[in-house]
């Protein structure tokens, strides 16, 4: 039995995802270096970013990450869902579709996070699946952070030989 024919016997992808969730194994720590290197990656140049006596001034325990930083930590857990061995994902069918944020609080230095990405909506249009992904961002005394959307669209047709 092939792979294609494994995934065949066990429903469409939308139907394996259906009601699924992936939660990272390890709190994802966040340190002063990977916040000014994102900071810097997306131009973000206030100091609360880039100077800890900044951004204490401001209130902050530590450095404040821009807010898309959070973006390292639920694609982290996405990746749980597209790397998945039971439904045969193959990454180079991914389209990243769409991508929001919610903020309950600024993720700071030092913060330790979880998430967890839930499939709230998976269909399927002929070969392709539509995924709606919710990932919720938890700091290490379990407080709500975040909550990631997106919209994954995914492939499921067999790769055509050149």
């Amino acid at each position: 039995m092939t792979s294609a024919d494994t995934q065949a016997a066990a429903g469409t992808l939308a139907e394996r995802v259906t009601g699924r969730n992936w939660t990272l194994q390890e709190p994802y720590q966040v340190a002063r270096p990977a916040v000014r290197e994102f900071a810097r990656a997306v131009g973000a140049e206030h100091p609360v970013h880039h100077d800890v006596a900044v951004a204490a001034e401001a209130g902050y325990a530590d450095l404040v990450a821009p807010p898309t930083f959070v973006v390292k930590v639920t694609q982290a857990a996405d990746f749980l869902l597209l790397s998945d061995p039971d439904l045969g994902i193959a990454l180079q069918n991914v389209v990243h579709g769409e991508q929001s944020f919610t903020h309950e609080r600024p993720v700071v230095a030092g913060d330790e996070l979880t998430a967890t990405t839930e499939v709230t909506s998976a269909k399927m249009m002929g070969s392709t699946c539509m995924l709606a992904l919710r990932t919720t961002v938890l700091d290490e005394s379990e407080d709500l952070v975040a909550t990631g959307t997106s919209t994954l669209v995914i492939s499921t047709a067999p790769a055509q030989e050149a």
